[in-house]
Formats: structure tokens, sequence, C-alpha cells
């Protein structure tokens, strides 16, 4: 029997997820040194005067920003494990599209309608991602069940939970992050099939 010379190496597998999350972590860790300083300057977004740069940086910004440890796994998890897939799939640049899109149109909204709301955190990114999965193995002129379901879980408990349930979560975050990711994924999925 031989024995095989090959060593196992680590892999860059995923380029944005994975510095997303290291972003992520760097601010979480930024904003423990600083006992919230750069959250509140940098990671979050809340109505502020548009003649202060960091108004422009926050809208894009309180997505690498989570406000404690609790709060960036249970986002990280969930990216680390649907986004290198949607990665391979897709390819990077249009995943940080999709990722930069999701964070000006919630920082955006937050911005224009809930003035006095610090909202920061991944999950409409988490949400885009779920969204945007099923349409991976979309065949043309098929509405797969996976799309369905998951937006009648998803979308359906943040409705619920934004009616009925007072949990400090930003739901109608959850809920654009959604649509962004149905949205983009049936943009992307009909320019692939028109490419064929």
């Amino acid at each position: 029997m031989s024995r095989s010379n090959s060593k196992f190496r680590l892999s860059f597998n995923s380029p944005v997820v994975l510095g997303f999350a290291i972003i992520c972590f760097a601010a979480l860790l930024l904003d423990w040194m600083t006992k919230g300083y750069t959250n509140q300057l940098l990671f979050s977004v809340y109505r502020s005067s548009l003649a202060n740069p960091f108004t422009y940086v926050r809208l894009i910004g309180h997505v690498f920003g989570h406000a404690n440890w609790s709060h960036f796994i249970g986002n990280i998890m969930l990216l680390l494990v649907i986004g290198p897939l949607l990665e391979e799939k897709y390819g990077s640049s249009n995943l940080l599209f999709v990722m930069l899109t999701t964070a000006l149109v919630t920082g955006l909204v937050n911005y224009i309608f809930f003035p006095d709301i610090r909202l920061l955190g991944a999950s409409g990114i988490v949400f885009a991602f779920i969204l945007l999965s099923p349409f991976a193995n979309l065949k043309e002129g098929t509405i797969p069940i996976t799309l369905i379901l998951v937006a009648a879980i998803y979308i359906g408990g943040e409705v619920y939970n934004g009616l009925f349930v007072q949990d400090n979560v930003a739901n109608l975050t959850h809920i654009l992050g959604g649509f962004v990711g149905a949205g983009l994924g049936f943009v992307m999925h009909k320019g692939k099939m028109n490419r064929y």
C-alpha cells in the first residue's frame, strides 16, 4: 500500500464572505476596546447630519457592527454556512453587489423612516442570502418549492414578529434583506439563462 505525500492546505475558498466575517470580527473587537464608541461612530446607522461624512460611511458600515458576541455569532455562522455556496455559484463580484445593495437599502430605510433607532448587524445580509439560495438550482420555467417555503417561513415569521413580538430585532431589515436577495437572485438567474 503506497502512502500519499500530499499535504492538506488551507484554502481561502470564499474571499468575499471570509473578508466580510473578518471585518465584522475586527469591528466587534474595536467596539469592545472603545467601549461602544466605534459602533456609534462607524458601525451603526441612525439619523445624523448630511454634512457629517460619517453619515455616509454608516449607511454601509452598519452591517459590520454587532452589539455583542452572541449577535455576531448568530449572523456570522449563517453567513459562513450559506455564503461560500452562493459565492461559488454567483461569483465574488455578484455576491459583493448583493451585500452592498442590502446594506445600502436597509441603511437608507432606517435613516429615513426610523431616525431615533440605531441599526447595526449583518442580519439583513443573512436574510438576503437565505432568499437568494433557492435560486442557485432554479430551472427555467419553474418556481422551486424551497423558495416558497423559505419565503413563507422567514418573511412570514418576520412579519409576525414585527406585528406581535417586541424583541428589539430589526424585523423590517430582515424583510428588506430577504426581498433584496430574492429580487437580485431572480435578476442574476434571468441574466444567466439569457447568456446560454
